[in-house]
C-alpha cells in the first residue's frame, strides 16, 4: 500500500492505495459525455511518463488549480494546459485531472511533485 503525498509540504494527497494495472477500459472514450474512471477506486498504476495513475474520487488532499486557464474543457477538464489540481495546503501543482468527453477519466499525479510513502497493508 502507499499513500502519496506533496513533495513541497508532505501533505498526504491520498489515502492508503494499492498497486493495480490500469483497467482494459482506460483509455476508452464516451461520446459527449465524462467516460467512466480507467483505474479502480483505492488503486493506483504507473504512468508511462513516470508519474502515477489515479481514480478521479482518490486525491482528496487536491483542490482546483486557481488559474482558472488551467481547466479547461467542454464537459469535463481535459488536462491539456499543465497541471489542474494543486496541494490543498501549500498550492503546489501536483496533478492533471482528465474528465472531458474526448479524455480518458483519470487524475495523473506530476513525477517530481510528489512522494510516496508505503504503507503495510496488515
Amino acid at each position: 500500500m502507499a499513500v502519496f503525498t506533496c513533495a513541497n509540504c508532505l501533505l498526504p494527497l491520498t489515502g492508503s492505495l494499492r498497486r493495480a494495472r490500469p483497467s482494459a477500459d482506460a483509455g476508452k472514450r464516451s461520446g459527449h459525455r465524462t467516460a467512466p474512471p480507467g483505474i479502480t477506486r483505492g488503486t493506483y498504476a504507473a504512468d508511462p511518463d513516470g508519474g502515477f495513475l489515479l481514480h478521479p474520487d482518490d486525491a482528496p488532499g487536491t483542490a482546483p488549480h486557481p488559474d482558472h486557464r488551467r481547466r479547461n474543457g467542454c464537459c469535463g477538464l481535459d488536462g491539456l494546459d499543465g497541471p489542474n489540481l494543486v496541494c490543498s495546503a501549500c498550492g503546489t501543482e501536483v496533478a492533471t485531472r482528465q474528465s472531458d468527453c474526448w479524455t480518458p477519466n483519470l487524475i495523473a499525479l506530476t513525477a517530481g511533485a510528489v512522494g510516496a510513502a508505503s504503507r503495510d497493508s496488515r
